[in-house]
């Protein structure tokens, strides 16, 4: 057994091997997909549910995305996984549907991931309030980035994370696609341009760390692919956002590329894709659990958060520049 047996992170891997068997299909990628699947229901050994409406949220849109792009047929759980988040919706309570159950804090992590999934199994009318809500409650009127979340007191929780963005734009994105209100496509080129702006250098995505940051970045880069690839009009504003979205993960892509190690010919990418990745020893502390979220190794690249991010980077980067999008000069 496991000690430590992360469910997001396990979400993310699952998705991560349905991008794989979409760029280069073969049965042996779609049993390694099936087996992910597999493990991950006997590892939880409660069944497809945790606590935490977030790491549920990750896994519905994996399951969803397993299903619809690979055929593999994840109906049970993704019925099970999608009433749990469609009953935590808790106007009455100040929310938003709560971090984890039994919870007072309503988070852009959990409503963004839940919102999505709702909204690609067609509960677009619950999806479309929750991504209200998030851009009347969460947004910050100065930087137009998204808060971390809100205590039911009303007390913001101020911390700006690359995921909360990358979330927040895949949901307007699938709404502007789905609904065609044109809100939607207008918070997607608001909040691009802030990205942009405030979450990246010289076109690279800002370091997100290990631990669970280690998946910020990767997750907003699967996102802006998104953006890149099906937000939809021909407006200047339009054309603008899905540019600004392919150069900022082509750029982010190059920067992790040029500066992975190289590992029995494999890479190894590093905590800040703008930096060179440092090869971790069998020494120091490893990524521990804690307070319902993972704090990161000494060496950050150890940890499997790290590499997933870069995987999902690396495979948006494939998607983006298969449609032709030159990099940022």
């Amino acid at each position: 057994m496991f000690v430590n047996w992360h469910y997001w992170w396990q979400a993310h891997l699952i998705s991560c091997a349905v991008d794989a068997a979409e760029r280069q299909p073969s049965a042996r990628r779609r049993r390694r997909l099936q087996r992910l699947i597999r493990g991950h229901r006997v590892r939880n050994v409660t069944g497809w549910t945790n606590s935490y409406y977030d790491d549920m949220a990750w896994l519905g849109l994996a399951l969803e995305r397993a299903q619809r792009m690979q055929l593999i047929d994840n109906r049970k759980p993704l019925a099970g996984l999608e009433r749990q988040l469609f009953d935590a919706w808790s106007p009455d309570a100040g929310g938003g549907i709560p971090w984890r159950r039994h919870s007072d804090f309503f988070n852009t992590p959990a409503n963004g991931p839940a919102a999505l999934m709702l909204a690609r199994t067609g509960r677009l009318w619950r999806a479309q309030a929750m991504a209200d809500w998030i851009d009347e409650t969460l947004r910050d009127p100065d930087t137009g980035l998204i808060f971390d979340g809100i205590r039911r007191d009303g007390t913001l929780e101020r911390n700006i994370y690359t995921y909360c963005q990358g979330s927040v734009l895949s949901l307007e994105t699938e709404l502007a696609v789905r609904i065609g209100d044109p809100r939607h496509r207008l918070r997607v080129h608001r909040l691009v341009d802030a990205v942009d702006e405030r979450l990246a250098n010289g076109g690279v995505i800002r370091g997100g760390g290990g631990g669970d940051g280690g998946l910020f970045n990767g997750l907003l880069a699967r996102y802006l692919t998104l953006v890149a690839l099906m937000l939809p009009g021909d407006a200047p504003a339009d054309v603008r956002a899905r540019q600004i979205a392919a150069q900022l993960v082509l750029g982010s892509a190059e920067a992790a590329w040029e500066n992975r190690l190289q590992v029995e010919e494999l890479p190894l990418f590093g905590k800040d894709w703008s930096l060179p990745a440092q090869l971790p020893g069998l020494g120091g502390d490893i990524a521990t659990y804690s307070g319902g979220s993972v704090n990161p190794s000494d060496i950050a690249e150890r940890d499997l958060s790290v590499q997933l991010g870069g995987w999902m980077l690396m495979e948006s980067a494939y998607l983006v520049s298969a449609a032709g999008y030159p990099k940022r000069r």
